[in-house]
């Protein structure tokens, strides 16, 4: 067997024992920090990958298999009160699931339990095995294909050692879009310095949180340059050293648009390298001013720290 197809099969069981656990357990909490440390992957790392190969957030998923969960055992004949059966299977209120399972199938649990087994044979058509859905060999090749297809027309990834950098920043809590007035800030404290007109100088994103895990309202990001290190911060701008080592580096040409399938790509491409994620600072370094590019696209590099 080759390394790479060990590589996968490992990455396949890895995904199935979450899905075992998820379904063995969907009437406890399921933290995303537990999930991840069944999947031996780190929180930031597993959410990506979960929705990469899986088509789909784990919260999605594990609310949608809750859904399914309800409806199967109004179907068995239950009579328990469908508010009961909510909170046995998670839901935090009667109101919450009922939005969500009328949501996704379009009907009422209410209507659902009143109409039977003839709508609920219409809307249910999940292949399983032994009563459980399961990532199959098939189903993640197909996937991974896709990935690597776009991985090919878009990126250049490879594993190097990156050099310590030292960068001028200004922290940013909130959604990435509103990132850039940050730099603005940074870029007119940086200009009477003279720090701009360096040809070294690259601009730098550093991540501090995920925004799968982290609220977005609440998501941290320090928008940098790179410096010298003998220049002094002041006011609002900090500096830092983001630590040199072994990097996932993938060099990309994407729109804004591009970004999460990038960050995606890049986690998926790790794993089945057969990486792993090591402590470190994940960050984007870029190579343009994307306004004066002729589509206004960003080439950049994403950089993940791996072993």
């Amino acid at each position: 067997m080759s390394k790479i197809k060990t590589i996968q099969e490992e990455y396949i069981g890895r995904i199935n024992k979450v899905i075992d656990f998820i379904e063995d357990n969907l009437d406890k909490d399921l933290p995303l920090e537990y999930l991840s440390s069944i999947s031996c992957y780190s929180p930031f790392h597993f959410h990506r990958i979960f929705s990469s190969v899986i088509g789909e957030t784990i919260n999605s998923y594990v609310s949608r298999k809750r859904i399914e969960k309800v409806a199967s055992v109004i179907m068995n004949g239950s009579e328990i009160p469908i508010t009961e059966l909510a909170y046995n299977y998670g839901f935090k209120s009667g109101s919450s699931f009922s939005r969500a399972f009328s949501s996704y199938y379009g009907i009422s649990p209410t209507e659902f339990r009143k109409k039977g087994a003839d709508i609920y044979s219409k809307i249910c058509k999940v292949k399983s095995k032994n009563g459980k859905e399961y990532l199959t060999f098939e189903k993640y090749i197909c996937r991974i294909d896709n990935i690597k297809k776009w991985i090919s027309m878009n990126a250049q990834i490879e594993v190097k050692e990156m050099p310590e950098l030292t960068i001028a920043y200004i922290n940013h809590v909130g959604r990435f879009d509103q990132i850039g007035e940050v730099y603005g800030r940074l870029m007119k404290w940086a200009g009477p310095k003279g720090l701009l007109s360096s040809p070294q100088m690259k601009t730098i994103t550093v991540y501090h949180d995920d925004p799968k895990v982290t609220e977005m309202s609440k998501v941290r990001q320090s928008a940098g340059i790179t410096i010298d290190t003998n220049v002094k911060a002041d006011g609002e701008v900090g500096t830092m050293a983001v630590d040199s080592g072994k990097f996932a580096v993938g060099r990309f040409e994407i729109s804004v648009t591009g970004f999460e399938q990038a960050w995606n790509s890049m986690c998926v491409w790790v794993a089945e390298g057969g990486y792993k994620v090591r402590d470190g600072k994940y960050y984007e370094l870029y190579h343009n001013d994307h306004m004066e590019h002729p589509e206004q696209k960003f080439i950049l590099d994403i950089c993940i720290p791996v072993s």
